[in-house]
């Protein structure tokens, strides 16, 4: 969960502090972690080309590149709440089709989390525009499927290898669409490299091998730990408010989560 909070504070870090806009961002983090998994499976002696698929790739892409757009504007707490809201909201919606039932108490948590989530989206004086919370709640859902997909992944790493290698060609490919509107800045590219080879490669290798272990109700609760960790980055690293809406979403958010998991086997 460190992993996942340190994404969304590189991110935030990178387009409100440096000059890097949202695409190149997500390339270079893309192709920073495509780099680092070479040289994991170099390692192992394994090739990625015969691991991971293409529809974890598209959702992995979608994932990263609406998180970068989104985040022009959202600040890092709000955000990271609203990505793993969404991301909550798809893996149980997803455990619910397979079977999975929550218990009364599970529900009222689940009631809860999302009820915190809209509080995030509410137009006020301190909510992200329409097109940004769109983008990020995007980006959840995104990330949500390509967990799902994860669970049944044999080898983690060869999977989470292959899976950005696919998404290369789409993220060079968005990157040449917005060649106008390039800007490159350095610490923003330092930002998006250590997004890439540390919190993604490595970070998702240690996700997709304990989603293995878990319930989808237990992982998508589990993820929503992630936002406390990124709004105390984004307060210290850049001096973002905590907002009376942020604390109330963010007691209803992780209530909730206490009560799924209090309640539920993993």
């Amino acid at each position: 969960m460190v992993a996942f909070a340190a994404n969304s504070v590189l991110c935030r870090l990178a387009l409100k502090e440096t000059s890097v806009d949202p695409a190149s961002f997500t390339t270079v983090r893309i192709l920073s972690a495509v780099a680092m998994l070479w040289l994991v499976m170099r390692r192992r002696k394994q090739s990625s080309l015969g691991h991971g698929s293409w529809r974890s790739a598209l959702a992995l892409f979608i994932y990263a590149a609406t998180l970068s757009f989104a985040y022009r504007t959202i600040d890092t707490g709000a955000g990271a709440l609203m990505l793993f809201g969404a991301v909550q909201a798809t893996m149980l919606l997803a455990g619910y089709i397979a079977g999975e039932r929550m218990s009364n108490w599970q529900s009222i948590g689940f009631a809860a989390a999302m009820a915190g989530l809209v509080i995030l989206v509410l137009p006020g004086a301190h909510a992200p525009s329409l097109l940004d919370s769109v983008l990020m709640l995007a980006s959840g859902i995104s990330w949500g499927m390509y967990s799902l997909f994860g669970r049944k992944a044999a080898n983690p790493a060869a999977s989470t290898s292959g899976n950005f290698l696919r998404a290369a060609p789409l993220t060079i490919g968005m990157s040449l669409l917005a060649l106008p509107w390039m800007t490159l800045d350095a610490h923003g590219v330092l930002y998006a490299v250590l997004s890439g080879s540390l919190s993604s490669a490595l970070g998702y290798v240690m996700w997709y091998r304990v989603l293995q272990q878990m319930r989808a109700v237990t992982a998508s609760t589990v993820q929503l730990s992630a936002p406390v960790i990124a709004a105390l980055g984004g307060i210290v690293l850049m001096g973002e408010t905590a907002t009376p809406g942020l604390l109330i979403a963010s007691v209803l958010i992780l209530g909730g989560i206490a009560l799924v998991l209090r309640t539920g086997r993993i």
